[in-house]
């Protein structure tokens, strides 16, 4: 199946900033972007990437710096199915892609935590995108309104997009791949008191 990867790489994940700097959440995210391409190339998917800026990875790229929704629309609309899997979702496997791309439906989304949409296959092209605000609610409007089937697939290694520090936890709980090993040398710890685990920079 043709995979779309999109990547923010030109200013990416500011909101954390109080744990890394501009160049440190780039490389992390780019990290996080590899280990979603092994698994699509794992789960066999074909994956291609489309970033704001150039980037470096074994899948092809292509640069295009329009609003993500815009981006995205103009690789639906053929007969073929085409998924769409977010870059950050460093706790992706073979498995849970997977079973994504084998769901039966015209449409199958992952909703992601918060009301986003972090992956999806697209198998009619009367569906379109959109991705601003509580994205998952619109992907539903979408679809009943053309008359298409849509599926939810429940999936917490497909459902955490890794955006904001309480994420970190759970890469460090239950990742396995390049953006742990990342946050592992980058001194990235988990602490366990009392309430909830964090996630803590001993800097080196």
């Amino acid at each position: 199946m043709r995979v779309v990867v999109p990547f923010g790489g030109r200013s990416p994940k500011t909101r954390l900033a109080s744990f890394f700097d501009a160049d440190e959440r780039r490389d992390f995210a780019i990290s996080m972007l590899r280990d979603v391409l092994d698994a699509i190339v794992d789960a066999g998917g074909d994956p291609t990437v489309v970033a704001d800026a150039p980037v470096e990875v074994e899948a092809p790229v292509t640069v295009d710096d329009r609003p993500l929704s815009a981006v995205v629309e103009d690789e639906l609309g053929s007969d073929d199915p085409v998924a769409v899997v977010m870059a950050d979702l460093a706790l992706a496997t073979p498995a849970a892609l997977t079973r994504l791309f084998e769901t039966d439906g015209d449409v199958v989304a992952v909703p992601g935590l918060g009301g986003g949409t972090n992956a999806l296959v697209v198998r009619q092209p009367e569906f379109s995108v959109d991705y601003h605000g509580a994205s998952i609610l619109d992907h539903r409007r979408i679809a009943r309104d053309a008359g298409l089937s849509f599926v939810e697939l429940d999936s917490m290694r497909l459902a955490i997009d890794v955006d904001e520090p309480t994420d970190i936890v759970e890469v460090l709980l239950h990742g396995a791949g390049r953006s742990r090993a990342w946050l592992s040398d980058a001194g990235v710890t988990l602490e366990c008191g009392s309430g909830r685990v964090e996630a803590v920079r001993r800097r080196r």
